[in-house]
C-alpha cells in the first residue's frame, strides 16, 4: 500500500512539473504572438506616419512652387484641392512607398535595438528568422496595398490630376504627331504624314489592304477628319482608291467619303503620362493591341506595367535589408542606420529611374530594366541577412 501511495505521489509530482513546463512554454508562445502584433503595429504605424509627414512637406513645397501658376491660370480653389492634391497625395505616396518602408523599418527597429528589446527577444530562444515573421507579414500587407492602389485605384485619379495639370499647370497633351504607321485591322495598314489634334484631322492619309501578302487596295486622301461623336468614323476629302484584282485595276475618285476605319486619335496621339491613367488590365490590353498594330513607341507603357509588379516586391527586399541592418545595437545608434537606410532607399529609386531611362532611350528590354534594381538589391538583402545577429 505504501508503495502504491509513493507511486501516486511521484506521478503527481512529475505531472505538476510537466504542467509547469508546459505552462511556461504556453506563456512564451503567447508572449511571442503578442510580440508579433507589437512589431506589426510598430511597423505599419511608423510606415503611415512617415507617409503623412513626408507627403505633407511635399504638398507644402509643391503648393509654394505652383501657387503663381494656379493664380495666373485662374484655377478654382475647389479644383486645386479636390482635383489636384487629393489625387497628388495617393500617387506620390505609392510612388515613394519603398522609401517609406525603409524609413519605417530602420526607425523603429533601431529604437528596439537601442532599448535592448531585440536582445530580450533573442534571450527567450527566438531566432532572427522567427523575428522576421511579423516584418514579412507587414511587408505582404504593404505589397498588396501598393499593387492594388497602383494597378486599379490611382490610375483613375491620375486622369483628373493630369487634366488639371494640363489646364492650369503645364500642357501635357500632344497637339500633333508626324509619320504615323500602324495596322488598324488584319492586313490593313494606315499611314499619316501629319495629324493635328485641334481639328482632329490627318493630312496625306493612306490606307493599304493586303490579302495573302498581296496589295489589293490602295487608298490615298489629302485629309481624313475624325468624328468624336461616332466611333471609328473618318471623313476623307479628295480621295482616290485603287482596287487591284489580278491584272485588273479599278480607280475611284471623289471629293468626300465617310468611312469606318478601326483607329482613333488616342491610338497614336500619346499624352505625356498617359500610361499613368490606365489600370493594369487596360495597360496590358493596350500594349498587346499596339504591338499587333506595329506601333513601336510603347516602351513607357511596358515600363509602367512591369514597374507596378516590381514595386510590390520591393517591400519584401527593402524590409529584409532594413531589419538586417538595424537589429544590431551599436554606438552610432539610430542616426547611423537611418542615414544608411535613406541612402539605400534613394539609391534604389535612382536605379529605377536610370534603368527605365535606358529602356526608353536605349535597347534595354523594359522587363529587364524594371526588375534590375530588385535583382541587385535581392543580393544585398541576402548578404546582410546572413550577416545579421542570430
Amino acid at each position: 500500500m505504501k508503495s502504491f501511495f509513493k507511486k501516486v505521489s511521484t506521478f503527481k509530482e512529475n505531472s505538476q512539473d510537466k504542467l509547469k513546463t508546459l505552462g511556461k512554454k504556453l506563456k512564451i508562445d503567447k508572449w511571442i504572438r503578442k510580440m508579433d502584433w507589437y512589431i506589426i503595429k510598430k511597423f505599419l504605424g511608423t510606415y503611415f506616419f512617415a507617409i503623412a509627414l513626408i507627403i505633407s512637406i511635399a504638398v507644402v513645397f509643391d503648393a509654394n512652387e505652383n501657387i503663381d501658376r494656379f493664380i495666373n491660370n485662374k484655377a478654382p480653389l475647389e479644383a486645386i484641392i479636390f482635383d489636384y492634391y487629393m489625387n497628388f497625395i495617393p500617387y506620390f505616396s505609392n510612388l515613394f512607398s519603398p522609401l517609406f518602408v525603409f524609413i519605417a523599418v530602420i526607425f523603429f527597429t533601431s529604437k528596439m535595438a537601442e532599448n535592448s528589446e531585440i536582445i530580450a527577444m533573442f534571450s527567450t530562444g527566438m531566432s532572427f528568422k522567427r523575428m522576421m515573421r511579423p516584418y514579412m507579414i507587414s511587408a505582404a500587407f504593404i505589397s498588396i496595398l501598393t499593387y492594388g492602389l497602383g494597378a486599379y485605384v490611382i490610375p483613375k485619379g491620375n486622369i483628373t490630376r493630369l487634366d488639371f495639370e494640363d489646364k492650369y499647370k503645364k500642357k501635357k497633351k500632344q497637339e500633333y504627331v508626324r509619320n504615323v504607321q500602324l495596322e488598324v485591322d488584319s492586313g490593313v495598314i494606315a499611314y499619316i504624314e501629319r495629324y493635328e489634334n485641334y481639328n482632329k484631322t490627318a493630312y496625306r492619309f493612306s490606307l493599304d489592304k493586303f490579302r495573302d501578302k498581296q496589295l489589293v487596295s490602295h487608298l490615298t486622301a489629302r485629309s481624313a477628319t475624325y468624328d468624336p461623336e461616332n466611333l471609328h468614323k473618318w471623313t476623307l476629302k479628295n480621295y482616290m482608291i485603287r482596287d487591284m484584282e489580278g491584272m485588273k485595276e479599278t480607280i475611284t475618285k471623289g471629293e468626300r467619303l465617310d468611312s469606318i476605319i478601326k483607329m482613333e486619335p488616342q491610338d497614336f496621339l500619346i499624352m505625356k503620362g498617359q500610361q499613368q491613367t490606365m489600370t493594369s488590365p487596360e495597360l496590358k490590353e493596350y500594349i498587346t493591341k499596339q504591338k499587333r498594330r506595329g506601333f513601336a513607341n510603347i516602351k513607357e507603357f511596358e515600363i509602367e506595367y512591369y514597374q507596378r509588379i516590381a514595386m510590390s516586391f520591393a517591400a519584401f527586399i527593402l524590409t529584409t535589408i532594413g531589419v538586417s541592418l538595424s537589429s544590431r545595437k551599436v554606438k552610432g545608434g539610430m542616426g547611423l542606420y537611418l542615414g544608411i537606410g535613406l541612402a539605400l532607399s534613394f539609391s534604389y529609386i535612382l536605379f529605377q529611374t536610370v534603368s527605365a531611362t535606358f529602356a526608353v532611350n536605349g535597347n534595354t528590354p523594359p522587363i529587364l530594366a524594371v526588375w534590375f534594381p530588385n535583382i541587385l538589391y535581392t543580393f544585398i538583402a541576402v548578404y546582410l541577412y546572413r550577416k545579421a545577429p542570430k
